[in-house]
């Protein structure tokens, strides 16, 4: 689908200039034909509470070569090993359904850090959780956390601006950057490839992009010759 500001029931099928199927298996192997070796994949159903999609996670994952970064609403072990048994290369625990701040700790002693990513997900640079805190967590605050606790990969993403075309809020990241002294990888708002070469130069490990490539405001062939392409 073709995500826009994290407005869910607004979302449409997704319109590609890349691919003219809208089958996940069709998408992900038209990107491995660009060339990308490395795919975010959101399963909507999932996060908002439903089953995760597990056979097609596996078919993209063994019919394309991918490696699959996967959101799938993880809130416990099993659902994280599921995904890992099905070659999932790394599951992602998001901020919006991270059931407590010790179930990170939980992942990373079981799978290895190398394997979870954190997912900081923000709405108008609010911390979306469910944690139950009396007052609302400052991201900030949490990424320091999340150091503390051995986290070693964390996305920052932005749901306001995915699929808006607004521009990434780079003084938000350039902060995420240096109180996070791991990989940072960035996803919302991504307009074109100024906004990727500023991020590269902060130091930023990978950018996720999605309505930029499909609307054409990014070509492949300016990947390429930037050295962007991953």
């Amino acid at each position: 689908v073709h995500a826009v500001r994290g407005r869910r029931k607004e979302y449409q099928p997704l319109k590609s200039r890349l691919c003219a199927s809208t089958d996940p298996l069709d998408v992900a192997a038209a990107f491995r034909k660009m060339g990308f070796s490395e795919l975010y994949v959101a399963d909507l159903d999932a996060i908002l509470g439903g089953n995760i999609n597990l056979p097609i996670l596996s078919s993209i994952a063994d019919k394309t070569g991918l490696g699959l970064m996967v959101d799938a609403g993880v809130d416990n072990l099993e659902k994280a090993k599921l995904l890992l048994e099905r070659h999932v290369s790394k599951i992602i625990i998001g901020t919006e359904t991270l059931p407590a701040v010790s179930f990170i700790s939980e992942a990373i002693s079981l799978f290895g850090n190398e394997k979870v990513i954190i997912s900081i997900d923000l709405m108008n640079n609010q911390l979306l959780s469910r944690l139950g805190t009396a007052s609302p967590v400052q991201p900030m605050a949490f990424l320091q956390e999340l150091q503390n606790a051995g986290v070693t990969q964390v996305i920052v993403l932005d749901l306001a601006r995915v699929g808006s075309g607004e521009g990434v809020d780079m003084h938000f990241v350039s902060e995420a950057r240096s109180k996070f002294h791991g990989a940072v990888f960035v996803g919302g708002g991504v307009r074109g490839i100024s906004d990727l070469l500023e991020l590269k130069k902060m130091g930023i490990a990978g950018v996720l992009v999605a309505t930029a490539l499909h609307s054409g405001a990014i070509s492949v062939d300016e990947l390429r010759q930037l050295k962007l392409l991953t």
